[in-house]
């Protein structure tokens, strides 16, 4: 029986170990922290307050159903109704996008003084529409040529927008009222740190990605959190027969296959009673799949001369439990207003200058950032007192806030200048303060803050990036020369895949990257 060691115990290597092991592979997947999943886990965040909090991840788009039938994941997702809300800074309206009635969406812009921007808006995601139906049904195969993708997308797509020169340019030719370009360029920037005209196009991936989910470009709520996404993968890894142990650190791989672990909790198989802290463990295995990131994969190959660059994240996250939604100086009701995604300080003037306050070392004044109030879609994440008491969850994603303005030094002050500058920009924009709402907890208000650094110490994530590196376009630029270049999972050495969000396909919460590097683990263990 051949066997597979899967570094890192997150949704990807899960994904990979439930395909391996259900073809008969002898798995064995190693994970640093006591539990599985990664980012993708839900958890109490606040002492004291029964909500079960998507604490890192939390929505999902570019998981395919694919995945999920195949592995008969108990997985349900629920689409939000609205697609964003964006009050207009300084002001007391804002634009409402109602994917249920356009009628009311058109008269939002109105309202706000773009009514001439309503078709331009539509037409623009119209294009991507098409982008995301040719392409979504490829990241789930080997990987078309640039040619091919581009011959499958069609001329009536947004292929030449996205892929041909910086995004901005397809922003100023779409629409032109500041407010509604920033809507479209957040897609763009959300964990990503470049200029909307940077002609590396690294902004262009990011948007590319954000609108191809499922097709469509909806991202959804898991029902009962991201940890239902993870606790289904690790069920059926663990079904099919995959062992997975945690609390045990890879400290050494080799280009042969040779894995050297360290025991450090004591978290073997279940029931097992597992080692005595700090025992290192040596195997040999047919094939490594790496679900850490490309430079932490690169560290424990001992290449450090050559190592990967250490990517940069450029996001502070923060989450909160309130005792009800806050008011709007709008007369948009606020289950509306925060059904879908709540923009806020994101026009396409104050995204640029965000980025350049940034880049210049300062936290941008006033910070973009947005929310997501998963518990008005998915109310089971909170606890029966709780959502009989009409609280909710909010969770805040701060743009521009790279990992370079953090040292281990300055973090803990950062984290509260940053929590101060993410409620700052919140509170410009409602009609009450958000710090009254908070519920206390045992530990105080409910408000918990995650910098870059955090979520690289929580997550070995480096640099905070949550696609644990660049992304890259889903297609090659010529003909695949092996079959882990095909499936975009070929590392610099033929018995190791990339598994992870660091895969050609990678990023966010998909599975791709797993599902991709066990698809060509398969074909290179065929007899």
């Amino acid at each position: 029986m051949p066997s597979v060691a899967i570094i890192g115990g997150g949704h990807n290597g899960l994904t990979a170990a439930a395909y391996l092991a259900r073809a008969g592979v002898d798995v064995t997947v190693l994970e640093r922290l006591p539990h599985v999943g990664g980012a993708a886990v839900s958890a109490q965040a606040f002492d004291g307050l029964d909500a079960n909090l998507s604490r890192y991840s939390y929505l999902v788009s570019l998981m395919p159903e694919q995945i999920i039938r195949d592995l008969g994941l108990d997985v349900r997702l629920a689409r939000r109704r609205y697609s964003s809300y964006t009050p207009v800074p300084g002001g007391d309206r804002g634009l409402l996008v109602d994917a249920g009635d356009e009628a009311a969406t058109r008269a939002s812009f109105a309202a706000i003084g773009a009514a001439d921007d309503a078709d331009g808006f539509a037409a623009f995601y119209d294009r991507t529409t098409r982008l995301a139906a040719a392409l979504f049904p490829t990241l789930t195969q080997p990987l078309p040529t640039r040619q091919a993708a581009r011959e499958a997308a069609g001329a009536a797509s947004a292929w030449s927008e996205i892929v041909d020169a910086p995004i901005a340019d397809a922003i100023e030719a779409a629409v032109g009222h500041d407010l509604v370009r920033g809507v479209i360029a957040t897609d763009a920037l959300i964990g990503t740190f470049a200029a909307l005209d940077d002609p590396g196009l690294e902004q262009n991936r990011c948007l590319l990605y954000h609108v191809i989910g499922g097709g469509t470009g909806d991202w959804d709520v898991p029902i009962g959190g991201m940890g239902q996404v993870s606790g289904g993968l690790e069920a059926a890894a663990r079904a099919a027969g995959a062992k997975i142990l945690t609390g045990v650190t890879v400290t050494r791989v080799t280009p042969d296959g040779e894995v050297t672990w360290e025991e450090r909790v004591g978290g073997l198989p279940t029931g097992s009673p597992g080692l005595a802290i700090g025992t290192q463990l040596t195997a040999e295995f047919d094939l490594v799949l790496s679900a850490v990131a490309p430079h932490v994969l690169s560290a424990l190959l001992g290449e450090a001369g050559v190592a990967t660059p250490r990517p940069e994240g450029a996001q502070v996250k923060v989450n909160m439990l309130l005792s009800r939604l806050p008011r709007l100086r709008d007369d948009v009701a606020p289950e509306a207003a925060f059904g879908g995604t709540f923009h806020i300080n994101e026009t396409y003037t104050q995204l640029q200058r965000a980025y350049a306050e940034a880049a210049g070392g300062r936290i941008p004044d006033p910070l973009p950032c947005e929310i997501y109030c998963h518990s008005l879609t998915d109310p089971t994440i909170l606890g029966p007192d709780l959502r009989a008491s009409g609280a909710q969850t909010l969770t805040v994603f701060g743009l521009h806030v790279p990992d370079r303005l953090l040292t281990p030094e300055t973090n803990d002050g950062m984290r509260v200048a940053l929590e101060e500058a993410v409620v700052a920009s919140l509170d410009s924009v409602l009609a009450e303060p958000i710090r009254p709402l908070l519920l206390e907890g045992g530990a105080g208000p409910a408000i918990e803050t995650r910098t870059t650094l955090d979520i690289e110490e929580a997550l070995a994530m480096p640099g905070g990036n949550i696609f644990h590196g660049p992304l890259s376009w889903p297609w090659l630029e010529h003909e695949p020369t092996s079959v882990a270049e095909a499936w975009g999972v070929a590392t610099g050495h033929a018995r190791i895949l990339m598994a992870g969000s660091g895969a050609r396909r990678g990023g966010a919460v998909s599975g791709l990257g797993g599902h991709n590097a066990a698809h060509a683990a398969l074909e290179l263990l065929r007899p």
